[in-house]
């Protein structure tokens, strides 16, 4: 089954190394195809005057200029892409010009429903990183959950993937998500780890909210919520065709802080890919939402895939 993956470009280093982290895992997987996206946006020009005054101009000289820009960025993405081993057939690119800030038209574009995960990449933290994690990132980051975000930190090198595993159905479709973009994989490597708080409670689904989406059956069959569902994500994969030889289940630890535990497991462990299911936007933050936030606030050199 073919795979559509947005990629945001900009032109930036971080932008590229988003790339690289694609070319690197997928360049092999004849069902990954990208579509790289540039967008250039208008909104607050304060140039709007002029489509009174000519209404057959298309875009404001300063507009044009940056679309130009912004294809030839694509045009240098889609070549880079071609030398890391992507075949031409499976890479489309578009700049786009939209009247919407450029986060907002980013997400409107990934949400259109034929995308499988839209890809940003971001700067490492520090006093830079924050001031930009506060824009593009922070509000793809905040809204999009209805296709998974890929957020890419700097140089990620591993291809190894360290799942996030937590008693909730957002976590399975975490792992449901892992498994059809990177199941078919035959070197695929998959750990599974949670990581209990040593204070407060962790918030656990009651069986039937699993129904929706597995059905009766199957979860009366794999859920195993006394097990902190290991036994129900090592089932998901192995639907999708994993291998029981590639699926790994690290020890469970305790820990002060879930998400620094998530990210000490993945470096100690060699995992470039961080997977994590979290609540839906209109849902109050919790458990999953927070530990997201707070390992994509610390992450470094890491990929974290947002589900949820």
């Amino acid at each position: 089954m073919e795979k559509k993956i947005m990629v945001a470009v900009d032109g930036s280093p971080y932008s590229l190394n988003s790339l690289d982290y694609l070319a690197r895992l997928f360049k092999d997987d004849a069902t990954i195809n990208l579509h790289l996206h540039a967008v250039v946006s208008e909104a607050g020009s304060g140039q709007n005057w002029m489509y009174e005054v000519d209404p057959l101009r298309e875009h404001t000289p300063l507009t044009e200029r940056r679309r130009i820009t912004a294809e030839k960025f694509l045009r240098d993405a889609f070549a880079r892409m071609v030398r890391n081993g992507f075949s031409e057939e499976r890479l489309t690119f578009a700049a786009e010009v939209s009247q919407l800030k450029a986060a907002a038209a980013i997400h409107q574009e990934a949400s259109r429903g034929i995308y499988d995960a839209l890809v940003i990449g971001r700067r490492g933290m520090g006093k830079v990183g924050e001031f930009f994690f506060g824009s593009v990132s922070a509000f793809l980051i905040e809204q999009c959950h209805d296709v998974p975000l890929w957020v890419i930190d700097g140089e990620v090198t591993s291809s190894r993937y360290l799942l996030a595993v937590h008693c909730k159905p957002q976590s399975l479709l975490a792992a449901d998500h892992l498994a059809y973009i990177a199941g078919t994989h035959p070197e695929v490597e998959i750990l599974l780890y949670h990581s209990s708080t040593l204070f407060g409670s962790e918030e656990t689904a009651a069986p039937e909210d699993f129904h929706p989406i597995w059905g009766k059956k199957w979860c009366d069959q794999y859920l195993d919520i006394e097990n902190y569902l290991f036994y129900a994500h090592a089932q998901v994969l192995k639907d999708h065709g994993v291998s029981p030889k590639r699926i790994t289940q690290l020890k469970m630890e305790w820990n002060l802080d879930i998400s620094r535990d998530l990210i000490k497991q993945a470096k100690k462990h060699d995992c470039g890919t961080i997977v994590i299911g979290r609540r839906p936007r209109e849902a109050a933050k919790g458990l999953l939402g927070g530990v997201s936030d707070r390992a994509l606030s610390q992450a470094q050199n890491l990929a974290l895939w947002l589900v949820g």
